[in-house]
C-alpha cells in the first residue's frame, strides 16, 4: 500500500515538474512580455522577471523596449533647385506600446525602416541643395514628425531622425569648389580695398601734417635714402622731388608766345597781297629814306621821290608797228640814243654747216 502511494507520489510530482518547466517563462529587463491565450490579447502585459503561461493555452511573445539604432539605406533623388543627390540617413525609435506593436502591424522594425525611405525621398524633393548642406536641423525635424506620424499607432516612438551623408556628382563638386574660390577672392579683394583706403586716409593726414613744415618732407626723403642704403645695394635711388617737375612745366609754359596757350594752335601768317610792295625788296635808291611803311604792309605813295615812276610789267604782248623816233620804250629803255641797248649781231653757223646737203635714203 505504501508502495504504490509513493509511486503516485511521485508520478504527480513528475507531472508538476513537466508542467512547471512547460509552463515557466522568465522576461528580461527590457523586454515586455505580451499574452495571447486562445489567439486573443491578455490584459495583463507581463512585466520583467519569472512568470507562468498556461501551457498549450497561452503564447508568450516578448517585444523589445531599448531604443533601436536603424540605418536607412541612401536614397536617390532630385532636389526643388534640380540637382542630383544620393542622401542617407539614421533613425532612432523604441516602442512604448509592446500590445499594439505585436496587434498593430506584423513587423513594426520592417515597416519603420519602409516609412523612413519614403519619408527621407519626399524630404529630398521638397528641400534645396542648400538645405541639404547647411540647414540640416530643420530637415531632420521634418522627416522625424513624416515619420513620427504613422508610427503613433504602431506603439512606436521615434526619437530623432539624422540625415548622415549627402553625396553629390562630381560636376556639382567642381562647380561648388569654384564658387568657394570666387567667393573667397571677392572677401579678400574687399579687405584689400578697405586696407587701401585707410591707407590712404592716414597718408593724406600725413601729407597735410607735412605740409605745415616743409623740413619734415627733406626729413623724411633722406630717412628714405637711409633705408634704400641700409641694404647694401650697388645702386642707390634717389627720388625726385615733384615740385621741381612742376616749376619745370611752369617755365615751359612762360616759353610760349604770346597769345597762344595750351591746347591752341598759332595763328597763320597773311601772305601779302600781290598788289603791295615789300619795302625790303624796294631799291634803296628809288625810295627815299624817310619812307614809312604803310598799316598794310606796302609803301607809302607820299614818301616815294616823284621823279622815279614804277612801271607795272604785264603779260600783254607788244602792238604791231613801228615805234616813233624818240618815242619811250615799252619797257622803259630807249630804243637809240646814249641809253640804248647795244644791238648783238646774230651768230654766224659754222662753214661745214652752210656747205652740207641733206640727202635722203629711200
Amino acid at each position: 500500500m505504501v508502495q504504490e502511494l509513493l509511486v503516485a507520489l511521485v508520478a504527480v510530482l513528475s507531472c508538476g515538474l513537466v508542467y512547471a518547466m512547460a509552463a515557466a517563462r522568465v522576461v528580461k529587463q527590457y523586454e515586455r512580455g505580451v499574452v495571447l491565450r486562445l489567439g486573443r490579447l491578455h490584459d495583463a502585459v507581463r512585466p520583467p522577471g519569472f512568470t507562468m503561461i498556461v501551457p498549450g493555452i497561452d503564447r508568450l511573445r516578448k517585444v523589445n523596449m531599448q531604443i533601436v539604432t536603424m540605418p536607412v539605406p541612401a536614397q536617390d533623388g532630385i532636389t526643388r533647385d534640380n540637382v542630383t543627390v544620393r542622401v542617407d540617413a539614421v533613425i532612432y525609435f523604441k516602442v512604448v506600446d509592446p500590445a499594439s506593436a505585436v496587434i498593430q502591424v506584423e513587423d513594426y522594425r520592417f515597416a519603420v525602416s519602409q516609412m523612413a525611405q519614403t519619408s527621407l525621398r519626399s524630404i529630398i524633393g521638397k528641400s534645396d541643395l542648400d538645405d541639404l548642406l547647411s540647414d540640416r536641423e530643420k530637415l531632420n525635424q521634418g522627416l522625424e514628425l513624416m515619420i513620427d506620424s504613422p508610427a503613433v499607432g504602431w506603439g512606436v516612438q521615434i526619437d530623432r531622425v539624422e540625415i548622415k551623408d549627402v553625396s553629390l556628382p562630381e560636376t556639382m563638386k567642381r562647380s561648388m569648389a569654384r564658387q568657394a574660390e570666387a567667393d573667397r577672392e571677392r572677401r579678400a579683394r574687399v579687405i584689400n580695398a578697405d586696407a587701401e583706403l585707410q591707407a590712404s586716409k592716414k597718408l593724406a593726414q600725413a601729407a597735410q601734417q607735412m605740409s605745415t613744415q616743409p623740413a619734415a618732407l627733406q626729413l623724411r626723403l633722406l630717412q628714405t635714402v637711409v633705408a634704400v642704403a641700409a641694404e647694401k645695394n650697388s645702386t642707390l635711388v634717389l627720388p625726385f622731388p615733384v615740385e621741381l617737375l612742376r616749376f619745370l612745366e611752369r617755365a615751359q609754359q612762360g616759353q610760349q608766345p604770346q597769345g597762344v596757350h595750351d591746347g591752341q594752335q598759332a595763328p597763320e601768317q597773311q601772305l601779302p597781297e600781290p598788289d603791295a610792295v615789300d619795302p625790303n625788296v624796294v631799291d634803296p635808291g628809288l625810295v627815299d629814306p624817310a619812307v614809312a611803311a604803310s598799316s598794310d604792309g606796302g609803301v607809302d605813295p607820299s614818301a616815294v621821290d616823284p621823279t622815279v615812276a614804277l612801271q607795272t610789267f604785264t603779260d600783254q604782248p607788244l602792238p604791231d608797228g613801228s615805234l616813233a623816233d624818240g618815242a619811250p620804250d615799252p619797257d622803259g629803255a630807249p630804243e637809240s640814243g646814249p641809253g640804248a641797248l647795244p644791238e648783238f649781231e646774230p651768230e654766224q653757223p659754222p662753214e661745214h654747216a652752210r656747205k652740207g646737203r641733206f640727202t635722203r635714203h629711200h
